[in-house]
């Protein structure tokens, strides 16, 4: 095996078993750890922020059914919970996530970056996305300071808009 991937692998070990053991068993939830040819190899516990009592966001902007033009306005909405920054550990709070054209991913683990997964981890509350014409699902899904949804999970409806030429 390559020597600067077993070095990176360890350290990405190291550092969530430090993030686990900052906090209090009840606050953490079990994710996978996939060792470096693939094999999962060991369960470690990341953090997991309680979702405030009626916390819940929302798409302000396009509204389910709509009919919109490329590039797409999305305006998100939150009540209940404070929206910052990502690395931002203040209580009841989190950040977006856009989902797009997927379901939800492993709420236990870090939400992935990718075009299905549109990270909002400055605190933004709207965004301009490019969009293909056709129909889209869109939802949205807070994280937390680490990119891990909360428990429960703070999810959207799920939205269908169509994207016209």
């Amino acid at each position: 095996m390559n020597r600067p991937i077993r070095l990176a692998s360890a350290i990405t070990v190291m550092t969530f078993g430090a993030i686990a053991c900052s906090k209090a068993p009840d606050e953490a939830a079990v994710v996978d750890a996939t060792s470096v040819d693939g094999d999962a190899s060991a369960k470690l516990a990341l953090p997991r922020s309680a979702a405030p009592e009626g916390a819940r966001v929302y798409f302000v902007e396009p509204v389910d059914g709509a009919s919109v033009t490329s590039p797409v306005t999305v305006v998100f909405g939150a009540d209940d919970i404070a929206v910052v920054p990502a690395g931002d550990t203040t209580a009841n709070s989190g950040h977006h996530h856009l989902l797009i054209n997927t379901g939800l991913p492993d709420v236990t683990q870090p939400i992935p970056k990718d075009a299905q997964h549109v990270h909002f981890g400055m605190g933004q509350t709207d965004a301009t996305i490019e969009l293909p014409p056709g129909t889209h699902t869109l939802q949205m899904l807070l994280g937390d300071y680490l990119h891990i949804p909360h428990e429960p999970p703070i999810t959207s409806d799920v939205i269908t808009i169509t994207v016209t030429e």
